[in-house]
């Protein structure tokens, strides 16, 4: 692959190419992703979807909001760090085609922020309600009428996949989307594969899939411009990984293993006296021991160690891409930046810490819990409504719960498949909030 592809300033539709050199400095067009995003509606859903603990009433503890643009700010130090290193390694980049460092650090600032835009309601729960609808719950009808990689789509519902389907899909007069460059689209796929067929690999990027089969042709365009490398172990339509998006999942794993400690001793379920324990390991090298005993709070005593925490993390990361950056580049690096560093045993002893106290505390189970039968029937009301309609069946009941649909998703989709994964567009948009007061409104328990 080569950078001056994989930067690439097209927009879906583009006609004509667009040259950096050209670009207005003052609005560039990877910081144009960045604002569209920002304005989005699904974006600014992400105020009411859980990080850590569902439907918390907490106020320090983080959403996906929050979490989006903290791993945002991570992503653009990164992607600057990176870009500055690279841009003196490859001259040609600049005097050629006048890319500069802060184009890097605003692409994965892009995808960064975007990251966690298709996940539903209720947290990494809510991708498996959806999926266990179809696989075990009532969804189980519409098998025989899919393909398998449209059914597997439904039954492995992944948020990566969602998201790109949320930043891309055109409907009447809005074409593709948010129209964001394909260098941002190509930082953003974590996992530009199918989900079928579904063969786990030490790979990172087979971990898990990142579109679906309704948006695959516009994922080859994509592949295509910027020159990434076909891999059929993704599928008929597979990649090697996109290099900036090694940094938009470094951003991110920083981030959700920091900063989610950090709320676990925020909320009590994690003892104070283990941060010192962790996050010592992590800032030993950088810490000044006369200044953090100067601080007389909990909170002031743990964003210090966050601060300093996150900077090591972030050096280490870029100093491994910098290594690598050859690897990477041929398609030939099968690892997270953050799994060969020089930390990945001290993040793995905090994310364990994390599972037994945070993720796997009953308040986030009860939680959970909830969220799998408000998901569930959710998507038994609006599926039947929307296909009883389709079919010519529609009673006044289902008209009634398709009066419920926001405007943009009242339109007709003329195969199943789309039928279905409509509906669960629909439902991954929604917050958790929302989620809650329409199954109320179902269930006859709204007052």
């Amino acid at each position: 692959m080569q950078w001056e592809q994989l930067l690439s300033l097209k927009r879906q539709g583009d006609t004509s190419k667009r040259l950096r050199k050209e670009q207005d400095d003052t609005r560039l067009g990877f910081e144009v992703d960045y604002d569209r995003i920002i304005f989005s509606s699904a974006f600014r859903s992400l105020q009411d979807k859980t990080q850590v603990i569902p439907l918390s009433k907490t106020d320090f503890v983080h959403t996906r909001l929050t979490h989006s643009l903290e791993v945002s700010v991570v992503g653009r130090s990164l992607g600057r760090l990176v870009g500055k290193k690279i841009i003196e390694k490859h001259p040609y980049l600049r005097e050629e085609h006048g890319y500069h460092m802060n184009d890097f650090g605003a692409i994965v600032a892009a995808a960064a922020l975007s990251h966690d835009i298709g996940n539903p309601p209720f947290g990494h729960s809510g991708e498996k309600a959806i999926g266990e609808y179809f696989k075990t719950g009532r969804g189980q009808q519409y098998r025989e009428q899919l393909i398998d990689k449209q059914w597997q789509d439904l039954i492995d519902f992944e948020g990566n996949a969602n998201g790109f389907n949320l930043l891309t899909a055109s409907r009447p007069g809005v074409d593709g989307g948010l129209r964001l460059t394909y260098a941002t689209l190509g930082a953003f796929m974590k996992y530009p594969k199918e989900s079928l067929p579904k063969k786990p690999t030490s790979n990172i990027s087979d971990k898990k899939y990142g579109f679906f089969q309704c948006d695959k042709e516009f994922v080859q365009d994509v592949a295509k411009e910027l020159g990434m490398i076909p891999n059929k172990t993704g599928g008929d339509t597979g990649y090697e990984r996109h290099p900036l998006a090694y940094l938009v999942e470094a951003a991110d794993d920083i981030c959700y293993t920091i900063i989610d400690f950090e709320d676990g001793i925020n909320l009590g379920v994690i003892q104070e006296e283990f941060a010192l324990e962790y996050l010592i390991k992590l800032v030993k090298g950088t810490i000044d021991t006369a200044k953090y005993n100067t601080l007389t709070t909990k909170e002031d005593r743990l964003g210090y160690l966050r601060a300093l925490a996150i900077g090591s993390l972030i050096n280490d990361a870029v100093e491994v891409f910098l290594e690598n950056e050859e690897a990477i580049l041929a398609g030939k690096y099968p690892h997270s930046l953050t799994d060969q560093g020089k930390y990945t045993a001290q993040m793995n002893d905090i994310i364990n810490l994390s599972i037994k106290n945070i993720y796997q505390s009953r308040e986030v189970v009860e939680k959970e819990v909830i969220g799998y039968r408000i998901i569930a029937t959710l998507l038994d009301t609006f599926c039947t409504a929307y296909n009883n309609k389709f079919d010519g069946n529609g009673g006044n009941y289902d008209n009634l719960v398709l009066k419920l649909l926001p405007e943009k998703f009242v339109t007709e989709k003329m195969s199943l498949y789309d039928r279905l994964l409509h509906i669960c567009h629909f439902v991954s948009t929604l917050t958790d909030g929302k989620a809650v007061l329409l199954y109320n409104t179902i269930t006859g328990m709204a007052r």
